[in-house]
């Protein structure tokens, strides 16, 4: 499989690779940068450069069953297994995805439901609660959402025995997707003194590094659904 180095490290922009494999659905590498598409938060784009410097267009990557696949362009140069590679991250791009994906986070935090869905895109995103008896104040959530990024807390993952989230289910705040598991560990994303659940995703490492963001549109998407949709400043 490959080595997934933005586990550890979202703020990789390059590193070098060797090519596993090329199909007709993508590009197999012995470890990236690029994130898959999962959890909500889109599949990152960039390049692959040969040693020639030739540059290969990655238009999407997403999770394959042998590796992560890096599916590039229309009409791009072709790449062989065993060709020694850079990887040039797309960084603007992601990077707003983390910061959007760190503010979901906390739009978490304030609203104390359960998640039945959500999408992370570039300029705004969406997540959506089962509100229960919970009334939804978009003044008030703006507000709050912005209080906890001013205070810059810490941001990091952090690896635990998957016994802990037997120990704790509250933890996993989806309510119709579960963290994987088997492995016999979890991953977890915790802000400080405020968020700590299950994700895989990319994030900044303070909730300053999101700036200020703005609740768009609070919809009525049915009777045990309200979507809160919010977009940076």
């Amino acid at each position: 499989m490959t080595d997934e180095l933005f586990r550890d490290d979202s703020y990789l922009r390059t590193a070098q690779a060797v090519v596993r494999g090329v199909s007709a659905d993508g590009i197999v590498l012995d470890r990236t940068i690029f994130y898959p598409a999962g959890g909500g938060q889109p599949g990152d784009t960039g390049f692959i450069v040969r040693a020639d410097g030739t540059r290969v267009q990655v238009a999407d990557t997403r999770k394959g069953a042998d590796g992560i696949l890096h599916v590039p362009a229309p009409d791009q140069p072709a790449l062989a297994a065993g060709d020694g590679v850079t990887l040039e991250l797309d960084w603007e791009r992601r990077h707003r995805h983390m910061r959007m994906h760190t503010c979901l986070h906390l739009l978490c935090a304030v609203i104390p439901a359960g998640v039945t869905g959500g999408q992370i895109g570039a300029d705004r995103s969406r997540l959506d609660f089962d509100p229960g008896e919970i009334v939804f104040d978009k003044a008030h959530i703006e507000s709050e959402l912005n209080r906890l990024i001013g205070e810059d807390h810490a941001v990091a993952p952090r690896w635990v025995d998957e016994s802990e989230l037997d120990a704790k289910p509250e933890l996993v705040r989806t309510m119709s997707v579960k963290p994987p598991r088997g492995t016999g560990r979890l991953r977890l994303l915790e802000v400080a003194d405020t968020d700590l659940q299950p994700c895989g995703g990319t994030h900044v490492a303070r909730t300053a590094e999101i700036g200020r963001v703005v609740v768009e549109k609070i919809e009525n998407k049915g009777k045990r659904n309200r979507r809160v949709v919010v977009a940076l400043a």
